[in-house]
C-alpha cells in the first residue's frame, strides 16, 4: 500500500512540474540583437552618469614613496564599437564587447618627500574587452531570474596625463600611476558588472507576476518552468491564467500542449492558447461581467424604445401611446464557450434576457423574458502591447418564457427585435469595454510593431517586432514594470 501511494505521489508531482503554459514567448536571435543594440545605447547613458568612490594608494619610487588620492572620478566619453549577444543552450545569454574605449577624468593629490601637489588627471582607456554570461532561470515564486554566471575583462592600454605636464615630475609620475589605475579598473570592472546584473535581478523579482486587467479580472504571468534556451532562441512558458479579482481559484480545466512555429523572421513570437481565452471567459463570468443591464440613458442614446416594436411586434407598440425607453437585462447562465479554429474564433453565449418598458416617473413595466443562445465572431487585433477583442453577432436563437398578451405567437419577430437590440446597443457597449484589451507583455517604453496574428486550432500565434523609445531625461528603470 505504501509503495502504491509513493508511486502515485511521484506521478502527481511529475504532472505538476510539467504543467503546460497558457502563454508562450519566444525570443529569437533577431530580438536578442535588437535588445543588445538598445542595451548598448542605454549602457552608454548610464555609464556617463556613473559615480565612483574616492580611492588612494602608495607607489614606491627608487628612493622615496608617493602617497596619492584619486577623487571625483567621472567618465566623460565611452565607445563600444563592437558588441555581440548570443544564446548559450541550457544556460542563458552571452554578451561581449570588444575594442571599447573610455575617457576618464578625476582630481588627484600627491604627498611625497619634499613634494606635495594636486591637480587634474585624464585617463584614456583603450582596447577594453568584456565577456559576460548571464544565467537565466525561474525562482520559487515564478519570477524570471538573471544572475551573473561568468565574467572576464581585459584592458590593452591605460594612458594617464596629469595637469601641469610641462614639469618633468608630472610626466614621470604619470607613467607610475598607469599601473595601479590599470589594476584597479581590471579588478573592479567585473565586480561592478556582477553588481549591476544582481540589481537587475532584484528589479525582476519586484515585477508583479499577477497583473490586474480591470475591475473584474487579473492575469497570472508567472513562469511555470525555467526558460528553455537553445542556440537560436529562448522560450518562456507563462501560466497565462485569468482569474476574477480577489479569487485565485484555478479553472476546472488545464492547458493543452501547443508549440510555436520554427521561424526566426520576427523578434518575438507570442503564443496564446485557448486555455487563456477560456479562463478569461470563466473569470469574467464568475465576476458577473456578463450580467448586463441597458440603462434608460443607454436606451435613449441608442434609440432603443417601444416604438421599435411596430416593425417587430405591432401589438406591443400599439399598447404604448408614446414611445418609452426599454430596459434590457441580460444574464449569462454559463460561462461563454470559446472556440478557436484555424481561421476564426467564435464565442458562444448562453443566457436569459428580460425586457421592460420604462414608464414616466421611472417606473417599469414587464414586457417579456426568455432564454437565448448567441454565436459571435471574435475579431482580434494587437495595439501597443495589448490583445484587443471585438465581437460581431452572427446568429441568435431565442425561446420565450413569459410575455405580455399577444407576444407568444410572433416568436421570430421577437427574435429579430432582440437581434437588432444586441447588434445596435448591447454589443457596441461590450466592445467599448473590450477596447481596453488584454496585456500580453508589460515592458517599459516598448510597443509591438507590425504584429501578425495567425489562428490555429487551439491557439493563436502573434509574430511581431518591438520598438523601444524612452523620452529624453527619463530615469525610470530599464526593466519591466507594472
Amino acid at each position: 500500500m505504501l509503495k502504491t501511494w509513493y508511486s502515485f505521489l511521484l506521478c502527481w508531482l511529475s504532472l505538476q512540474l510539467e504543467a503546460n503554459p497558457g502563454l508562450k514567448v519566444k525570443i529569437t536571435q533577431k530580438g536578442l540583437d535588437y535588445g543588445r543594440r538598445i542595451g548598448m545605447e542605454l549602457l552608454k547613458q548610464e555609464v556617463l552618469k556613473e559615480t565612483f568612490p574616492t580611492w588612494s594608494g602608495q607607489e614606491s619610487f627608487s628612493v622615496f614613496k608617493v602617497n596619492y588620492v584619486i577623487s571625483r572620478l567621472r567618465i566623460n566619453a565611452v565607445d563600444f564599437p563592437e558588441s555581440s549577444a548570443s544564446f548559450i543552450p541550457g544556460t542563458g545569454i552571452s554578451l561581449s564587447v570588444a575594442h571599447a574605449s573610455a575617457m576618464i577624468s578625476a582630481d588627484w593629490k600627491m604627498d611625497a618627500w619634499l613634494l606635495k601637489d594636486q591637480g587634474g588627471i585624464t585617463v584614456s582607456v583603450s582596447g577594453l574587452f568584456i565577456a559576460v554570461i548571464i544565467k537565466v532561470s525561474r525562482d520559487s515564486t515564478g519570477h524570471l531570474s538573471m544572475l551573473p554566471h561568468n565574467c572576464q575583462t581585459s584592458i590593452n592600454s591605460v594612458k594617464v596625463k596629469l595637469s601641469g605636464e610641462s614639469s618633468w615630475i608630472y610626466s614621470f609620475l604619470s607613467g607610475y600611476l598607469e599601473k595601479p589605475i590599470h589594476t584597479k579598473l581590471n579588478k573592479n570592472l567585473c565586480l561592478n558588472i556582477k553588481y549591476k546584473i544582481q540589481m537587475m535581478d532584484a528589479q525582476l523579482r519586484k515585477h508583479k507576476v499577477l497583473s490586474q486587467i480591470d475591475a473584474f479580472a487579473q492575469i497570472d504571468y508567472s513562469l511555470v518552468s525555467s526558460p528553455a534556451v537553445f542556440k537560436s532562441h529562448m522560450n518562456l512558458d507563462l501560466k497565462g491564467t485569468v482569474y476574477p479579482v480577489g479569487n485565485r481559484t484555478d479553472p476546472p480545466f488545464v492547458p493543452a500542449p501547443f508549440s510555436l512555429p520554427n521561424k526566426d523572421d520576427s523578434m518575438l513570437y507570442l503564443g496564446v492558447s485557448s486555455y487563456f481565452l477560456k479562463s478569461a471567459s470563466l473569470a469574467y463570468y464568475r465576476a458577473g461581467a456578463f450580467n448586463i443591464t441597458m440603462s434608460k440613458e443607454l436606451a435613449t442614446t441608442f434609440n432603443l424604445n417601444t416604438a421599435l416594436f411596430k416593425d417587430f411586434v405591432p401589438e406591443i407598440a400599439l399598447s404604448y401611446l408614446t414611445a418609452c425607453p426599454m430596459l434590457l437585462k441580460l444574464m449569462a447562465t454559463s460561462p461563454p464557450v470559446v472556440s478557436l479554429n484555424a481561421d476564426r474564433c467564435i464565442l458562444h453565449i448562453t443566457g436569459c434576457v428580460e425586457v421592460f418598458a420604462v414608464l414616466p416617473y421611472s417606473t417599469t413595466q414587464y414586457i417579456f423574458a426568455g432564454n437565448l443562445t448567441a454565436s459571435t465572431r471574435v475579431y482580434l487585433t494587437v495595439t501597443k502591447q495589448k490583445l484587443i477583442i471585438s465581437l460581431l453577432l452572427k446568429r441568435l436563437h431565442f425561446s420565450l418564457l413569459h410575455s405580455i398578451r399577444g407576444f407568444s405567437e410572433q416568436m421570430s419577430l421577437a427574435e429579430n427585435f432582440l437581434s437588432y437590440a444586441l447588434r445596435s446597443a448591447v454589443i457596441p457597449v461590450i466592445n467599448d469595454k473590450l477596447e481596453k484589451g488584454f496585456p500580453l507583455l508589460n515592458l517599459a517604453h516598448t510597443t509591438l510593431t507590425g504584429p501578425v496574428i495567425k489562428m490555429n486550432p487551439g491557439h493563436l500565434v502573434i509574430s511581431t517586432d518591438v520598438d523601444y523609445k524612452r523620452k529624453e531625461g527619463e530615469d525610470e528603470d530599464l526593466h519591466s514594470h507594472s
